[in-house]
């Protein structure tokens, strides 16, 4: 005959066992969240406003993203000289951006932008990176119709 104590024994061992599995799971999953959100977070594209930077009062040279709308007049670019110049704003401060290469082909005046580079002493933003945003509005060209940007 078998002791009663001994399978109740055997069944506060499984019910233990079970409950180190489960921390176990659980601390294995909270360690790989951990290490997987620090390997996004590099990846996130985070900018500052021009008021943002104002208030800030991001340093000369410190390297930032600046983002905002262009303003419509101001975008300028010589293909010769390769200099790229225009106004971002966020409708409360504005900052003039100079770069250096030619701009993206959706870059345009009253869209969105972000830029990567340093302010100057002189309070203008030089980019060494020029990235054109655009709206998640998406229309197909009507049938047999030219895309704007395939126009001569």
């Amino acid at each position: 005959m078998r002791c009663p104590s001994a399978g109740a024994r055997a069944g506060r061992y499984l019910v233990a066992r079970r409950r180190v599995l489960v921390l176990a799971a659980l601390a294995l999953a909270v360690f790989i969240a951990f290490f997987a959100a620090q390997g996004l977070a590099g990846s996130t594209v985070y900018y500052l406003t021009p008021s943002e930077a104002r208030d800030r009062k991001v340093p000369a040279g410190a390297a930032v993203r600046l983002g905002g709308q262009i303003e419509v007049g101001s975008l300028r670019f010589d293909p010769a000289s390769r200099d790229l110049r225009f106004t971002i704003s966020d409708g409360a401060a504005t900052v003039r951006v100079i770069g250096n290469g030619a701009p993206p082909g959706l870059l345009r005046e009253g869209a969105g932008a972000v830029v990567e580079g340093a302010f100057a002493s002189d309070g203008t933003f030089r980019a060494t990176t020029v990235i054109a945003k655009h709206d998640e509005v998406y229309a197909a060209p009507p049938a047999g119709a030219t895309p704007p940007h395939k126009r001569p």
